[in-house]
C-alpha cells in the first residue's frame, strides 16, 4: 500500500447536503479527451511496469507511470472551479485491465489515483476554505449482465453477479482506502450492473463500518430516454433509490440539449441530489466535439434557472474552459430544492409502477 494513502474526512454526505443548499456545485469535466491532447507515447503509458501487453490507451494506468498528467488535469479542473474531482479510475478494475494484462495492479491503481485527488483537493481547499470532494470513479465494465453478447444464445451471460459484484468490491475498497469521499456509479447502461455496484460500495462501508456515501449517474442510449437494458429514468431510479444516493443524475449520453426532458423528469421525482455531466454536444464526423463552452454552460443554465438540478459538470468532450463557463453561469443561482414525494410503493421492470394510495 502506498505510504501516502489516508482516508477521507468523515461527514462527506452532510457536507455536500449542506454546501448544495447553498449553491449549485460543480463537477469535473473529461479525462479521456484531455489526456489525448498529451499525445502520449507507447512507453509513456507502460512506465517500467514490465507489462507484456500494449499499454497505449490504457489511461488509468497512468497514475503509476506518468502521475504528472492526472495530476495537470485535477488541477485545472479545480482551477476552473470544479467542488468534486472524479477519479481517472473509468475502467480501473479487473475486467477492463485484463485487456491490458494489469489486472493485477488494479488494487495500487485505485489507491493511487484515489490519494491523488485527495492530495490536490485537499491543497486546494487549504487555499480559500472551501472543501473539495473526492468522488472515486467506477465505470460500467465492458460486460453486462442482463444482456447476451451472443445472439444465438440469448441466455449466456460472460460474467454472473456475484463476480461483478467482487470485481466492483475490489475497485471500491481500494478507492476508499485512496481517500475518496463517495464511490461514484457512473455510465450505467446496464441497471444491474449498477446494482451489483450498489451492493459492493455498501459491503464496503459496512466493513469499515461508516458511511460512504454513494452516487449514481445513468447514461441514455437513444433519445426515448433509455439506457442499453431498457430501463427509463424513472425505472431506473425506482430500482436503485433503497441505496439512498447522495446524488442521482444523468451524464455521457448526448448533449444537454437532448438530455433536457430526462433531467425534467428527474428533477421532480428523486428525494436527492440531482448531478449531471453531459458531453460536449455530439461527435462530429470524425468523433470530435465541437461544442464551445459557452454554448455547454448556456444549455445547463437552463435547468440551473428552472431549479431542476445541484450539481453539474461535462463529460465527453469537456474541458476545463467548459467546466469554467459552467461555474460562470451558474454562479449566484439557486440550487433545486430536493422535493419531499408522498409514500407509496413504487417498482421497476423496464417502465416504473407506483402503486396508487
Amino acid at each position: 500500500m502506498p505510504s501516502h494513502a489516508t482516508l477521507a474526512p468523515e461527514g462527506a454526505r452532510e457536507a455536500l447536503l449542506a454546501a448544495a443548499r447553498e449553491r449549485i456545485l460543480v463537477t469535473d469535466g473529461a479525462f479521456g479527451t484531455e489526456i489525448q491532447n498529451w499525445k502520449l507515447s507507447e512507453a509513456d503509458y507502460a512506465g517500467t511496469l514490465g507489462l507484456s501487453h500494449d499499454q497505449k490507451g490504457n489511461n488509468d494506468i497512468l497514475a503509476l507511470t506518468k502521475p504528472e498528467v492526472p495530476e495537470s488535469i485535477h488541477r485545472a479542473y479545480f482551477e476552473a472551479g470544479a467542488d468534486i474531482a472524479e477519479t481517472n479510475t473509468f475502467s480501473a478494475n479487473r475486467i477492463s485491465q485484463a485487456d491490458y494484462g494489469a489486472e493485477g495492479l488494479v488494487r495500487e491503481i485505485n489507491i493511487e489515483s484515489a490519494a491523488m485527488a485527495r492530495r490536490i483537493a485537499d491543497e486546494f481547499a487549504a487555499r480559500d476554505g472551501r472543501r473539495r470532494y473526492v468522488a472515486g470513479a467506477i465505470g460500467p465494465t465492458n460486460k453486462t449482465l442482463s444482456l447476451s453478447p451472443d445472439v444465438n444464445d440469448p441466455g449466456f451471460r460472460e460474467i454472473d453477479f456475484d463476480y461483478l459484484k467482487q470485481v466492483y468490491r475490489e475497485q471500491a475498497d481500494a478507492l476508499i482506502e485512496g481517500g475518496a469521499d463517495f464511490i461514484l456509479i457512473e455510465t450505467v447502461f446496464d441497471t444491474l450492473n449498477a446494482k451489483a455496484g450498489v451492493m459492493a460500495a455498501q459491503e464496503a462501508a459496512d466493513a469499515l463500518g461508516r458511511d460512504v456515501p454513494i452516487m449514481l449517474s445513468m447514461t441514455l442510449t437513444d433519445l426515448s430516454g433509455r439506457n442499453l437494458s431498457g430501463h427509463t429514468v424513472e425505472a431506473f431510479w425506482h430500482a436503485v433509490r433503497h441505496a439512498k444516493p447522495v446524488t442521482i443524475g444523468l451524464n455521457c449520453s448526448f448533449g444537454a440539449e437532448q438530455l433536457r426532458p430526462h433531467v425534467k423528469t428527474l428533477s421532480e421525482i428523486c428525494d436527492t441530489l440531482i448531478m449531471v455531466y453531459p458531453n460536449a454536444g455530439l461527435p462530429n464526423e470524425l468523433g470530435a466535439y465541437d461544442e464551445a463552452p459557452a454554448t455547454t454552460a448556456g444549455l445547463v443554465k437552463e435547468w440551473a434557472v428552472a431549479g431542476q438540478v445541484n450539481v453539474l459538470g461535462g463529460c465527453c468532450g469537456s474541458t476545463p474552459a467548459h467546466i469554467k463557463a459552467i461555474a460562470d453561469a451558474v454562479r449566484g443561482l439557486a440550487p433545486r430544492a430536493i422535493p419531499v414525494p408522498p409514500v407509496r410503493t413504487r417498482l421497476a421492470g423496464l417502465e416504473p409502477f407506483t402503486m396508487a394510495a
